[in-house]
Parts: C-alpha cells; sequence; structure tokens
C-alpha cells in the first residue's frame, strides 16, 4: 500500500538507501519518506544502526605447544554518517570481523606460554580491537568493545593442569602437617624436660627434709637422754621407720604377697644401708651449699 502512493516508512536506529535508477542517493532517515518508484526511485535495503555482538571460537597453538580455543565477544555497529559505506563496501560484515580476529588471535598467542595466555588475555583483547578499529573505519563500522571472554586448552590438557595444581597443594598441606607435628613433639619434649625437672627437684628437697628431720631428731634425743650416741639413736629411728613400712605394707588391700627376709640381722643390714645412704645424701648437700 505504502508502494501504491509512493510513501515508506524507515523504522527506528535503522537507515535506508535510497536509489535513483540504481544509483545511490541518499541516506534516509527513521520516519516517513515520499519514494516516487515510478520516477525509478526505491529502497535498496536497510541498516540496522544497533549494537551487535559476534562471538567467534579461534583454535590456535602457544609457544609451549598447547593448543587452546579463545573465544573473542565482538561488539560492534554501524556509524550513521557513514551508512552508505558500511552497506554498500561490505557483502558480509560478520565474516570481514571474523577474519581479522583470527588474523590478531593466531599472530598473539603463539608468542606466549599457556599461563602466559590467561594471564594476558587483555592485552590479546586490546591488540584485536586495535586491528578491528583500524581496518572497519574504512568500511563504517565502529568497535564499541573486544573481549576475551574464555580460553579453553584441550581436555587432557586441563586434566593434567588441575593434577598438578592438586599435587602441589597436596605437598604443600603435607609440608605444613610436617611442620606442625614437628613443632608439637617440640614443645611435648620441652614439657617432658621441664617437668623432670621439677620432679626432680621435689624428690631432692624431699630427700634434704628427711635427712634434716633425722639430724634433728638424733640432736633431740641425745640431748634428753644422757648417755647416748648419735649411732643408737639412728638405729633405733630406722628399725621403727622399718617396722612402720612392713606395718603399711601389710595394711594395704592392693597388696597380695610381699617377700622380705626378716630377721635380727636383715634389719642390722637394712640400718647400715639407710645410715650410709643418708650420711652420703647430707654429705652431698654439705658440698652443694
Amino acid at each position: 500500500m505504502g508502494n501504491l502512493i509512493c510513501c515508506v516508512q524507515v523504522d527506528q536506529s535503522t537507515v535506508a538507501m535510497k536509489e535513483g535508477f540504481g544509483k545511490f542517493e541518499k541516506v534516509l532517515q527513521p520516519g516517513c519518506h515520499c519514494l516516487p518508484w515510478f520516477l525509478g526511485k526505491r529502497i535498496a535495503g536497510h541498516l540496522s544502526l544497533r549494537l551487535q555482538q559476534l562471538d567467534i571460537k579461534c583454535e590456535t597453538k602457544t609457544k609451549d605447544n598447547v593448543f587452546v580455543n579463545v573465544v573473542a565477544s565482538i561488539q560492534y555497529r554501524a556509524l550513521a554518517n557513514s551508512a552508505n559505506d558500511a552497506f554498500y563496501k561490505l557483502s558480509n560484515t560478520r565474516s570481514q570481523i571474523q577474519a581479522y580476529v583470527f588474523d590478531v588471535i593466531r599472530a598473539s598467542v603463539p608468542k606466549l606460554n599457556l599461563d602466559d595466555a590467561f594471564e594476558q588475555k587483555n592485552e590479546i583483547a586490546k591488540a584485536v580491537e586495535e586491528e578491528l578499529e583500524k581496518a572497519m573505519s574504512a568500511y563504517g563500522y565502529e568497535i564499541v568493545q573486544t573481549l576475551i571472554t574464555d580460553i579453553e586448552p584441550d581436555e587432557h590438557v586441563k586434566r593434567a593442569m588441575n593434577e598438578i595444581n592438586a599435587a602441589q597443594r597436596l605437598r604443600m598441606a603435607a609440608n605444613e602437617k610436617a611442620e606442625a607435628e614437628k613443632i608439637l613433639q617440640i614443645k611435648r619434649a620441652e614439657g617432658e624436660a621441664e617437668s623432670k625437672y621439677l620432679n626432680g627437684m621435689g624428690i631432692a628437697r624431699q630427700r634434704q627434709a628427711i635427712v634434716d628431720g633425722l639430724r634433728d631428731s638424733v640432736i633431740g634425743f641425745s640431748v634428753n637422754v644422757p648417755g647416748t650416741t648419735a649411732k643408737d639413736v639412728m638405729d633405733m629411728v630406722l628399725i621403727t621407720q622399718y617396722f612402720d613400712t612392713m606395718k603399711e605394707i601389710g595394711a594395704s588391700s592392693k597388696t597380695s604377697a610381699v617377700f622380705i627376709p626378716h630377721g635380727p640381722g636383715v634389719v642390722r643390714d637394712v640400718a647400715s644401708q639407710i645410715r650410709d645412704g643418708l650420711l652420703q645424701g647430707s654429705l652431698a648437700h654439705v658440698v652443694n651449699c
């Protein structure tokens, strides 16, 4: 109906190419336009000015001979003031952009190792954008944004990388565990040494207290009972202690059977042994003081 009354409509964010007898005349902006077809005027086609996105997957090889798929997203649009160039100079815009992207990626990635390629995605995207901007501006297109959205190594390579990473983390965990166990052993040994030292100090003080108590008992008995010697008093004290010990062993509920040699000679030998030990302990205490 529009053609019968020589009127055409151009939608928003779109321009139309007006021709007269096959020759380009002007770019029609959005709105209603009079187009007398009987005078050879017609619409050659429409061109969208909207932002468009092209996703490209390019297979290439890194410097360390790993094949990867580089995924790039190109955001572009036609320039309104160069719409005629964008419409007439390129027959397949998407194929043209893809060719430039392939060229730049396959020239950049082979210079990098796989790890470096992951780290320098922004540099690769910048190189692609600069090359596209320089090439596509002559055809009336603007490159708005170029993104390297993913770098996909071969599945076997990804699995190997994950195994290497897992092995490194397990090695670190084993080192940390060994270091922790080492610290625990050192602290445990220090604690045992400190405990034994304090236990030894306690035993030494206990023995010294026994020696001091026996000495005081001997001196007091000798003073109160004239004619007795220190040896007599010591023998009596030791024999008393001996019988007290026998009494405690017999009264203990946990003792089932105890075999101890008994007799006057044995008591005398026990007294001699204890007396010699106490005298040696007293002498050592005097030397230390």
